[in-house]
């Protein structure tokens, strides 16, 4: 019967989010109301304004731990994606003050400016997207000098060495999935299902120079479905491999058209830097979050033969497993997240979107390639109806280069502030 009703809701994705929204304030209401949960500090100064860093691939802390990097914008509830410029501070660890050190014109609730550190010292340099001059572009700032360099496009996924990055089209981006791409600039291609042109882009980040690398028409004709016809069609999520050699990239497709969650296919594929050697490493229809586990394995939440859950896959061939399968959907359980391993392997962090109660939780699998796995959870926080559909705020739960700390993004206390578990203390 729910999988019934939920199909008949699908085909109105506006009334489904108002009934779920209207049902979670029912269950809100005669729930126990707790806040927050766990081992957690924030980091992010009590000032009114709010304070976020961006995706769940990458870590806020520079190598040594002593600083950390933050997004300051004043409103992030209204729209997914805005032009009005949000500051690039510094947080000092040890006293928790802040140090504007640049300022953004594009950025987006979910991923922000692709604000990091860049590679491979992680210390001095951080690299992060602005739109100056009428376009899109990236820069590349020492924190300590102020010195700059730009780059021409964006980036979107930035090697760990710092020689390179990739980049797709963020107005595209942010037309089929707002909160993710930019809208300072006009999508271009937005009469266009199956736009003929460049889709993914390789930029050198020592000579800024950039080249197309995969066309739309590529993942058209790359083991061409039936259901590709008439689709409109789009890139998202890419992700390179530690040693630089490959990527992940998500290609979806909107059946007949229909922008909506209904018609929404995924499938997860891999590719050589140079974007040779495509493979298709999912191909069931839903594919969410990804992170390399390893040059040769990737840990996903996704649909794989009817089951959905976290599967670990090896790369180019059709081996996976799925783990830790309490945490696979149910009818009732969603606990789609976004995982990241610790930096020694031994750990993973992932998420939960807020339930009926409007709860998230933080999860700590310990252990997590083994059969003897312990699910911990670590930290469960409150998430206010403002924050809602587009301007959600997801945790995007992150590691410390040493691992002993989780960052996450949380509005429990009233607006998007930054949070710490120290694994440490628990």
């Amino acid at each position: 019967m729910n999988k019934i009703l939920n199909r008949i809701l699908n085909y109105s994705p506006k009334f489904r989010g108002e009934l779920r929204k209207l049902y979670s304030m029912y269950r809100y209401f005669f729930s126990d109301k707790i806040k927050s949960e766990g081992n957690i500090k924030c980091v992010s100064p009590d000032d009114g304004l709010e304070y976020f860093f961006g995706y769940y691939d990458k870590s806020p802390w520079n190598k040594d731990g002593s600083c950390m990097l933050c997004l300051r914008a004043k409103n992030t509830w209204k729209y997914p994606a805005s032009e009005a410029p949000a500051d690039i501070v510094l947080i000092d660890t040890s006293s928790n003050s802040v140090k504007k050190i640049a300022t953004t014109h594009c950025w987006n609730v979910q991923q922000g400016c692709m604000l990091q550190w860049l590679g491979p010292n992680f210390d001095t340099e951080i690299i992060f997207n602005d739109f100056r001059n009428g376009r899109l572009c990236a820069i590349i700032l020492d924190v300590f000098t102020g010195k700059e360099r730009l780059l021409n496009m964006p980036v979107y996924a930035v090697a760990s060495d710092g020689s390179f990055a990739l980049s797709l089209d963020f107005s595209r981006l942010h037309r089929l999935r707002p909160g993710y791409g930019y809208l300072n600039v006009p999508d271009l291609t937005s009469k266009e299902s199956l736009p003929n042109g460049t889709c993914v882009w390789k930029i050198d980040l020592k000579t800024g120079e950039e080249r197309g690398l995969l066309q739309y028409r590529d993942f058209f004709d790359f083991e061409h479905r039936a259901d590709f016809e008439g689709a409109v069609h789009g890139v998202n999520h890419i992700m390179i491999s530690p040693n630089n050699r490959r990527f992940m990239i998500l290609h979806r497709w909107f059946e007949n058209g229909k922008i909506d969650q209904l018609h929404k296919k995924t499938r997860l594929v891999t590719c050589d830097v140079d974007g040779t050697n495509m493979y298709n490493l999912n191909d069931d229809g839903m594919v969410s979050h990804c992170y390399w586990r390893d040059d040769e394995h990737i840990l996903s939440f996704e649909k794989k033969r009817e089951v959905v859950g976290y599967f670990l896959m090896k790369d180019k061939t059709h081996e996976y497993t799925n783990c830790w399968p309490e945490l696979n959907n149910t009818g009732r359980i969603n606990n789609d997240g976004h995982p990241s391993y610790s930096p020694d392997k031994t750990m993973v962090i992932t998420d939960t979107y807020p339930d009926f109660q409007r709860m998230a939780r933080l999860l700590l699998i310990v252990n997590p390639d083994s059969q003897d796995y312990e699910i911990q959870p670590i930290a469960r926080v409150f998430h206010p109806f403002r924050y809602d559909n587009d301007t959600r705020c997801d945790l995007h739960p992150r590691w410390s280069r040493d691992g002993s700390q989780i960052c996450f993004d949380g509005v429990f206390e009233g607006r998007r502030r930054l949070y710490v578990v120290n694994l440490n203390n628990k």
